[in-house]
């Protein structure tokens, strides 16, 4: 076999709710329709999010012809379950392909290992898991494989991100020494299907959307954080269950910097943007443009939108239908093309000879750094562990160790 023997990756998405209605499948229609993949599988927890992806009239729309399998099947009653349904269709798919993991952060370390075990390259949303000695397993049994895993760290290829890295390796920034980031997602997350889910004993803002910033001083530094303190604010979704609706932390650096990071869900519905956030300095508000729509057709429905450009649109292209742009899709689509890199250049090879090449270019993206791995990124698992015991323990600082077995203990970095 050739290189070009290689036609693309037969990808399973497991988890049909929202990062893969906004990102995750669109992009990988874009990357099916230019060949890097072959064909979509979707596996989720019910039939309700499968059927609101197939009748979408925007994919329709742009992505002519296009389509995924579902399962269950559309035509599966309302109202029935099946938590394990994704473990029959990982089974069943030939070794080498690309399953996306899209679940609750408490569920990845499971449909992870899982879909590693089954001899498949992964790409999973953030954070990978929640806790460091998870992410050595999972990058051991994933080197051992001589598979790939990539975390889907999307603010890494924001062009501004990109820009700090270099001008930080370069000087021009000096030292890092304190910054302040904040991320304030809308308010109707509270009536959405994060009410079964985001509960104080599975997850939190910093967790789920704080873990984002933290990566990114990393990603543009090489800075390592040495100590996490955490302060939850609890509140209760519509079905009655309590969760930390807000949080405020503060991360230390081996540096001695400081950096402190605002999340929660809270974002008015009718705001006129999808969210409020900021680190590397800039209006969220006005680096796009301002439309008046006709009718309230833009985020939270409001008529009146700050449109930015830079995370995800549908853009005419010199194809047939839209194109998605902007880092969501460039870092779904740098994920898939390095498995598909990869996977082409073991196509064809003796099983050893394989197997040596793709744990070469597993190696090779492990050191660019550009790609969150768990070889690169393990700093992230280690601030979101201190993170979870920091939260639970009422602020309690957390620090960070390094050494031969990376871990978290109770106290304060001297």
């Amino acid at each position: 076999m050739s290189v070009a023997a290689h036609s693309g990756s037969e990808v399973t998405i497991v988890g049909g709710g929202m990062i893969t209605f906004d990102l995750l499948l669109p992009s990988l229609y874009h990357l099916e329709r230019i060949g890097v993949v072959r064909k979509i599988d979707i596996c989720a927890l019910d039939v309700a999010p499968l059927k609101a992806l197939a009748e979408n009239p925007e994919f329709h729309e742009a992505f002519l012809g296009q389509g995924f399998t579902p399962h269950p099947a559309l035509s599966t009653p309302g109202g029935e379950q099946f938590p394990n349904l994704y473990k029959d269709v990982i089974a069943e798919m030939s070794p080498g392909n690309m399953v996306v993991v899209a679940m609750p952060d408490n569920l990845h370390y499971a449909v992870v290992k899982y879909a590693l075990e089954h001899d498949q390259n992964v790409l999973c949303v953030k954070p990978l898991v929640l806790k460091h000695e998870q992410a050595g397993e999972i990058e051991k049994l994933a080197f051992e494989k001589g598979r790939f895993v990539g975390v889907e760290y999307h603010k890494r290829f924001d062009r501004r991100s990109l820009v700090a890295r270099r001008s930080y390796a370069l000087g021009q920034f000096g030292a890092f020494v304190m910054g302040e980031a904040k991320l304030i997602e809308p308010y109707y997350y509270r009536h959405s299907n994060f009410q079964n889910w985001f509960t104080c004993d599975r997850t939190d803002p910093f967790t789920y959307i704080g873990c984002h910033y933290v990566d990114l001083v990393y990603f543009i530094t090489g800075l390592k954080p040495v100590e996490v303190s955490l302060k939850g604010v609890k509140g209760k979704f519509a079905n009655g269950n309590e969760a930390f609706l807000w949080s405020h932390g503060r991360v230390t650096w081996e540096n001695g910097a400081l950096l402190s990071v605002i999340n929660g869900l809270g974002y008015p519905d009718a705001a006129a943007g999808s969210n409020d956030q900021g680190m590397i300095y800039h209006d969220d508000h006005n680096r796009g443009v301002a439309y008046s729509y006709l009718q309230g057709i833009g985020p939270g429905g409001s008529k009146y939108n700050y449109v930015s450009p830079d995370f995800y649109r549908l853009v005419p292209w010199e194809g047939a239908g839209y194109k998605p742009m902007g880092y969501g899709y460039e870092s779904v689509a740098g994920i898939t093309h390095t498995i598909h890199r990869m996977e082409s250049a073991a196509a064809g090879l003796e099983p050893a000879a394989a197997l040596a090449k793709r744990r070469e270019i597993i190696k090779e993206v492990d050191e660019q750094g550009l790609i969150a791995t768990p070889a690169n990124s393990y700093i992230n698992e280690l601030v979101v562990e201190a993170a979870r015991a920091s939260i639970l323990a009422d602020a309690a600082p957390m620090r960070i160790v390094y050494g031969e077995r990376p871990h978290i203990e109770k106290g304060t970095v001297h």
